[in-house]
């Protein structure tokens, strides 16, 4: 499968981790959200070419990894849909400063790219988007925007099935590269743009007809209890070591010191 029926499959994937009884996900997820968020922020104030220095930061997907027991593949199907635009913002660093510096920039680039995005996603395959929207909301998110949030994510899907109808219509009533002319993208995507918005019209009845309110009902609740407070902690103290400290190149010094 390729195109966008791949991208919708890569995401469908995803969402159906998390419906797995794994036992990390009885932890209150705004402890892993808020070490998610801490690995983003620390990442990016690393000067723009270093490299060796955030490697470290991968122990915390791959500890998520390790211990959710999730699968290699749905992760790197979904990491496959935005590397295009973080190549995009990569490449050009090898034009406009060639030699090591340019390669360090846009290895620096991807490492973050693969820190931040694979433990975003890490979290969504353990924990479900609901249950992080649950988490966000406590944690101060605005609630008009944790709902939003959910509806994009489930409304993501219906689209994404409405354009590969549209798609599979017109491949069915052509032949060869006939249909599939750049002059009728637009005629497409403004039907496509009609059909979400009248399905979108049809969602926002059938929800008030259920007396939805603006919030969506938590369908868990959580305890921020001690082994939440110790993995927030334990976590923390952690990333700011290997904030302060460039652990690789200190263990470099360390094993050639004593070599």
């Amino acid at each position: 499968m390729r195109g966008p029926g791949a991208t919708l499959a890569a995401l469908r994937d995803l969402d159906a981790l998390s419906a797995r009884e794994a036992p990390l996900a009885r932890l209150d997820p705004r402890a892993p959200l808020l070490v998610t968020l801490l690995v983003s922020l620390l990442a990016a104030s690393f000067p723009r070419g270093e490299v060796l220095a955030l490697l470290p930061f991968l122990a915390w997907p791959a500890s998520l990894a390790g211990l959710a027991a999730v699968p290699v593949r749905p992760i790197l199907r979904a990491l496959l849909v935005p590397l295009p635009f973080v190549l995009l913002a990569a490449l050009p660093a090898l034009v406009v400063e060639p030699g090591a510096e340019g390669q360090a920039i846009a290895a620096s680039v991807l490492l973050r790219f693969l820190l931040t995005a694979t433990s975003a996603l890490l979290l969504a395959a353990v924990w479900g988007l609901p249950a992080l929207a649950w988490a966000m909301e406590r944690l101060g998110a605005p609630a008009v925007l944790v709902t939003q949030l959910l509806v994009l994510w489930r409304y993501l899907f219906v689209l994404g099935e409405e354009g590969l109808r549209m798609d599979r219509a017109r491949s069915m009533r052509s032949f060869g590269p006939r249909g599939r002319e750049l002059a009728l993208a637009g005629p497409f995507l403004g039907t496509l743009l009609l059909r979400s918005q009248e399905r979108a019209e049809r969602i926002d009845r059938a929800l008030r007809a259920r007396a939805f309110t603006g919030r969506f009902p938590a369908l868990r609740e959580w305890r921020f209890g001690p082994g939440a407070a110790a993995v927030l902690l334990g976590w923390a103290a952690a990333l700011a070591l290997f904030r302060l400290v460039n652990v690789p190149a200190a263990l470099g010094r360390l094993i050639l010191g004593g070599a």
